[in-house]
């Protein structure tokens, strides 16, 4: 499974056997928090999706509980907001640490239930959320999660986080990352 956490959740997906499924892994906006309080997907009007919670849209939504105010204006892109918080993130502060430290938890529970549907062996996380120090922050709080919560889930799934050039491109390199696949059609 591959998840690129950029301006929202990309995500893809081959089996073992190296094949492509029929099913769309669209993830984005499947539900991975079920509360009734969940934030709302501004986009699909769905509840609890991962897109709100596996992207930039989370770090946005986190930042001002944490005290981090986001640049405003017409002309910031979402990008520069990101690398706003980021910055913070590599002064050490404290809650943009927690944000990072946040987004690991929320991705050890959704990768728990991602599992519910995919035969997962190995995941590979990326895009610019997972930039800079953020990147391990996420993969610990994921691994943590696992190794507490679903011990079995943990020991079979390797989560990999690759270099840091790597990452920053998100889907391009999940896709050029895929093992070869087989074509099933005669």
């Amino acid at each position: 499974l591959g998840i690129a956490m950029g301006s929202s959740e990309a995500v893809g997906y081959v089996n073992r056997e190296g094949a492509v499924t029929g099913w769309l892994n669209e993830l984005a906006f499947a539900p991975v928090d079920y509360s009734p309080s969940a934030p709302v997907d501004e986009w699909s009007g769905d509840r609890g999706v991962g897109s709100l919670y596996f992207s930039q849209q989370c770090v946005f939504r986190l930042a001002p509980k944490v005290g981090i105010d986001l640049p405003g204006g017409p002309d910031v892109t979402k990008a520069e907001k990101l690398k706003h918080v980021q910055g913070f993130l590599e002064t050490g502060h404290e809650g943009a640490l927690k944000i990072w430290q946040t987004i690991g938890v929320y991705l050890g529970y959704g990768l728990a239930h991602y599992a519910e549907f995919y035969d997962l062996n190995h995941v590979l996380i990326l895009g610019r959320v997972t930039s800079g120090s953020g990147g391990a922050l996420v993969l610990d709080g994921a691994r943590a999660v696992l190794a507490a919560g679903f011990p079995e889930l943990a020991n079979r799934v390797n989560i990999q986080l690759p270099d840091e050039k790597s990452r920053r491109v998100g889907q391009s390199i999940a896709a050029a990352s895929l093992p070869a696949t087989q074509n099933r059609r005669k």
